[in-house]
């Protein structure tokens, strides 16, 4: 997305209407005013009552509408990041994520499996990588493949099959992703040429074997007859939506299949993309002429899967910051004003004995209590804000006191902020010179 013509004038023109409807009103007034009457107000203290309470109603509004900002962004920055440390199943970082193209290389799908052998042994050979795999599918990616298992002794009803995830990797890999093996095995290279294996999750094997080892189990793929002896358990993992809970998964020897994956896994010690130029030379050194497609890293992959929730987190923060700064700016105007329409009033209290300090705490007690008044018109707001917000994300929570407390204890201490100097100006005002002062 990027700004237009439309947009800059769109907001132009929004910018000027505001000015002119909030320029009406006092300009109305002073074109209706006689100068005796203005020499008049001059020298009154204070404004009239309506004034009064019309300028401290839209400052308090100023401060609810800010504090329901930000109570809204932080509301959304403790969500995206709840997503972002959730238990995934797997560890993204320093992960590294290379996919070859070999569609256009010449090479048949049954030549790739050698060739591919030979790229991770070069690649885990690089200094800094850990470990190294490849896999169909990479967590978070956008793509998936499911299809119906039927359990070798357990036969079930058409209505109640279900699809499960499949995911060919190789060996290695739950290693390289940081998933843990419950159970069993992992898979090997000597795998290759033998009966054909495979490893299930958590939660395909609570679905089909309950609270019984699947170990030793043979299940078949829809409409491949040809059975799979499970030799692992793995932990569950997400790979298709980060706010789903994680389904039931088989993985498959990605070096037992005709069709050998393209997509590399690499575990770095370093920074992922520190290790990238290296890891790409070392790939095209292997002079198998496959194209690099594509470079990344996992934490990468995961940020574009949870892009709607970064975009809100994003503008919302920054909606709540330039919210909170025209709020701090117009309570310091207001305040200000009102200590320069009160100097005489102050001058007369402090030559009866008001101290400084007491002058300073009246003028910060006034910007206190409009503080309160703007965050009791915030509270509705923001949960009106959220309210909306949960349509787009339903699994934002509907309600967070930290967030109400964040954002009304930041708009404390700049309402504070912001009427420090006009307090300490006021306490520094001279009370001859103030009474005199017109």
């Amino acid at each position: 997305m990027a700004p237009d013509a439309h947009v800059v004038l769109f907001t132009a023109g929004a910018a000027l209407v505001a000015a002119i409807l909030f320029g009406l009103a006092p300009a109305a007034t002073a074109r209706a005013t006689s100068p005796a009457v203005w020499l008049h107000e001059i020298a009154r203290v204070g404004r009239t009552r309506f004034g009064r309470v019309f300028g401290n109603a839209l400052v308090a509004t100023q401060i609810g509408l800010s504090m329901a900002l930000l109570s809204a962004a932080a509301l959304f920055a403790h969500y995206l990041a709840g997503l972002r440390t959730s238990d995934l199943g797997f560890h993204p970082d320093h992960v590294l994520l290379v996919r070859l193209d070999p569609a256009h290389s010449g090479y048949k799908p049954g030549q790739l499996a050698p060739l591919y052998t030979q790229v991770l042994r070069r690649v885990e050979s690089v200094p800094g990588v850990r470990s190294a795999a490849l896999s169909s599918v990479t967590p978070l990616s956008g793509a998936a493949a499911s299809r119906f298992v039927n359990v070798e002794g357990r036969p079930q009803r058409a209505e109640d099959r279900r699809y499960v995830s499949v995911n060919g990797v190789s060996p290695r890999y739950f290693e390289t992703l940081g998933t843990p093996l419950l159970e069993g095995r992992d898979f090997a290279f000597e795998d290759a040429g033998r009966p054909r294996v495979a490893i299930v999750n958590r939660a395909f094997s609570r679905r089909y074997f309950e609270d019984e080892s699947p170990i030793g189990r043979r299940i078949s793929l829809d409409p491949d007859p040809q059975l799979y002896e499970i030799v692992g358990l793995a932990g569950n993992a997400k790979y298709s939506d980060v706010h789903e809970a994680p389904p039931a998964t088989v993985y498959l020897n990605a070096f037992q299949s005709s069709q050998t994956p393209s997509q590399f896994e690499i575990s770095t010690a370093v920074a992922p993309e520190a290790l990238a130029p290296e890891i790409q030379r070392t790939i095209r050194d292997t002079r198998t002429g496959i194209p690099i497609a594509r470079v990344t890293t996992l934490p990468a992959q995961i940020d574009a899967a949870i892009v709607p929730e970064r975009i809100i987190a994003v503008l919302s923060g920054g909606f709540g910051a330039m919210g909170a700064i025209l709020a701090g700016l117009g309570l310091y105007a207001l305040i200000a004003y009102s200590v320069a329409r009160r100097v005489n009033e102050i001058g007369v209290r402090m030559a009866l004995g008001a101290t400084r300090g007491r002058v300073a705490a009246m003028v910060m007690r006034d910007a206190f209590r409009l503080v309160c008044f703007g965050i009791a018109i915030g509270l509705p707001m923001a949960w009106g804000m959220v309210r909306i917000a949960t349509r787009f994300i339903p699994a934002l929570p509907v309600w967070s006191p930290a967030a109400v407390v964040f954002g009304a204890g930041s708009l404390a201490g700049i309402a504070l902020a912001a009427a420090f100097t006009p307090a300490r100006r006021a306490a520094r005002i001279d009370p001859m010179q103030a009474i005199r002062h017109e």
